[in-house]
């Protein structure tokens, strides 16, 4: 099993900046990839970004430029860097971790605000 801690949500003013990150504990070591979804209000939840254990990543058309996924050293961390923000990116993100071993866990979500 492994749990996941988010930290780093808030309110910005549209063209500032946010670090997002989250935590996992437990078991870690069989974490094929980590990423950052978003679910704004009355809206499907959707992917962000992910980083795989390889170092791979992906991105949301809508971030790509102005968001940066990266992870720790110790490799049970992952960031995520979020420049320019829009009004549009408001919504709650949430961590989430995948393994061969145990499935899909997600993290308890951390909102963003952008104010225009």
């Amino acid at each position: 099993q492994v749990q996941l801690v988010e930290s780093g949500g808030g309110l910005v003013q549209a063209g500032g900046s946010l670090r997002l990150s989250c935590v996992a504990s437990g078991n870690i070591f069989s974490i094929n990839a980590m990423g950052w979804y978003r679910q704004a209000p009355g809206k499907q939840r959707e992917l962000v970004a992910v980083i795989t254990s390889s170092g791979r990543t992906n991105y949301a058309d809508s971030v790509k430029s102005r968001f940066t996924i990266s992870r720790g050293n110790a490799k049970n961390t992952v960031y995520l860097q979020m420049n320019s923000l829009k009004a549009e990116d408001t919504a709650v993100y949430y961590c989430r971790a995948e393994s061969l071993a145990w499935g899909v866990r997600w993290g308890q979500g951390t909102q963003v605000t952008v104010s225009s």
